[in-house]
């Protein structure tokens, strides 16, 4: 299954692709907020959590989320990934909870994901 680095841009055609191998309706994604990076594809968060480490980041700077195909890039994200569960960062769920991380996270991925041609 593959897990794309993204540094540029993705397009939402080039995500269903990758969501067909696994999961057909949803991407799983992990966004790193200092390099401003995102990791997309695969069955689980955790590797394409590991695919970014081993390219240079940290894990502080990691969240995981997903990406149904709704109408709207808002609407698809889901802030949800057993790599968000982070006692010692105060998030002890999947779902992040601080809004202003929920907020970088969306910012970067509009900024990565091309939605609309």
């Amino acid at each position: 299954m593959m897990i794309k680095i993204v540094d540029d841009q993705i397009s939402r055609e080039e995500l269903v692709i990758l969501a067909d191998e696994t999961f057909k309706t949803m991407v799983k994604g992990v966004a790193d907020l200092e390099r401003r990076v995102i990791a997309v594809g695969g069955s689980l968060h955790a590797d394409a959590e590991a695919l970014l480490l081993e390219n240079g980041s940290r894990q502080q700077d990691l969240w995981g989320f997903n990406i149904n195909f709704n109408d709207t890039l808002e609407s698809s994200l889901e802030y949800t990934s057993m790599i968000n569960i982070r006692p010692k960062d105060g998030n002890m769920s999947m779902h992040i909870k601080r809004v202003d991380i929920c907020e970088k996270v969306l910012a970067l991925v509009r900024e990565r994901v091309r939605w609309q041609a």
